[in-house]
């Protein structure tokens, strides 16, 4: 099974909307066949395996990173290749969480007669699909929030600078998170400050993210680099939210290729939690947010962030200086957003921590 998890992800950047899978075929002890699935659309991981491993599959186990599906979606069900090919045992890290699946792929393989058995590993699969277990249980994605600060923990100073607070090897591991979210969102301030491309940079990848720009009152220039940022490959697209319904200046973006989205709340702003609803219906398992402590502020006291990459650079920028995330001031303790730690470590001279925003 850990040979399985390692073979699904070589599919963290490429799989989406589908899940990372991987699968290892195996009789006394010898590897016979295995695969993992590449790219919505392509045959998933337990075709690749049965391909390789031809009449060799018969009597042999499958390994595989999550429940065999069992219905048709643009691939026939995988639980029925299993069965036609005459496998003996499967052994699954996780059930499917997708209502489709959930539990019938397992059914349908104990129905042929197939011993089953879930659960091996299964903390390290779901890990791997977070963004997919989020998107199937509560129709949301994974937010993981993305902040650069000096220790103090200012992003920029009060004159808005700050290129570059971190070190050239933090700034590379983002384009890896990058890489493997589905979209890349950011606010009207970053844009208008930064200038961001949005796209995913030095690392060599089929698939670019959506790129999302959250625009209450239509700002965005039409010049902006993101609308025009070099895309290779299977680009990410640029899709504007915002809660403004001028017709004129949605023509003008969509002339762009862009795509505009009205998502009004009550006060004429971006509904955040409709926003990421809509992501999560057009198939965003991770969203990477890249913006300021404006739109980080609203997203945390809204309880719509997952957890936070947080990278410290080994200096201070002082009282005036911007922060993290714009919270308002807090009159108890109670009010606090706790965090759980997840991973720390030292990246060039800066140091990253994962965290996970306690609910």
């Amino acid at each position: 099974m850990a040979r399985a998890l390692r073979l699904a992800e070589r599919g963290l950047h490429t799989s989406s909307p589908n899940p990372r899978v991987g699968c290892v075929l195996v009789r006394d002890g010898e590897v016979l066949g295995e695969g993992w699935h590449e790219r919505a659309g392509e045959p998933h991981a337990e075709i690749h395996a049965l391909r390789a491993a031809g009449e060799a599959a018969r009597g042999a186990t499958a390994y595989v990173t999550l429940e065999p599906c069992s219905h048709h979606g643009r691939t026939p069900p995988c639980a029925d290749a299993l069965i036609q090919a005459g496998v003996a045992r499967v052994v699954a890290a996780a059930q499917d969480p997708n209502p489709q699946v959930a539990g019938q792929g397992i059914e349908k393989l104990r129905d042929a007669g197939i011993e089953v058995e879930c659960g091996l590993m299964e903390t390290s699969a779901r890990e791997l699909n977070i963004g997919f277990f989020a998107r199937m249980a509560r129709g949301m994605p994974w937010v993981r929030s993305k902040i650069a600060a000096s220790l103090d923990g200012r992003t920029a100073l009060a004159n808005g600078a700050s290129k570059w607070i971190t070190g050239p090897a933090a700034r590379q591991d983002v384009q890896r998170w990058r890489a493997r979210s589905c979209a890349a969102l950011t606010g009207i301030g970053t844009v208008l400050a930064d200038n961001p491309q949005l796209n995913v940079r030095g690392i060599e990848t089929s698939r670019q993210p959506l790129r999302v720009v959250v625009d209450s009152y239509l700002r965005l220039p039409l010049d902006a680099r993101i609308l025009h940022a070099p895309e290779a490959g299977n680009a990410g697209k640029v899709l504007v939210y915002t809660g403004t319904r001028d017709d004129r200046k949605i023509a003008a973006l969509e002339n762009t290729d862009a795509q505009v989205a009205v998502l009004a709340d009550a006060n004429g702003r971006v509904d955040l939690g409709a926003m990421l609803r809509d992501l999560a219906a057009r198939g965003c398992n991770e969203v990477l947010v890249e913006a300021g402590s404006g739109l980080n502020g609203s997203l945390l006291q809204a309880g719509l962030v997952d957890e936070l990459v947080l990278y410290f650079a080994p200096q201070l920028l002082g009282d005036g200086a911007r922060g993290m995330a714009a919270l308002g001031e807090l009159t108890a303790l109670d009010q606090r957003i706790e965090l759980e730690w997840q991973d720390v470590r030292n990246v060039g001279k800066d140091l990253r921590i994962v965290a996970r925003v306690k609910k």
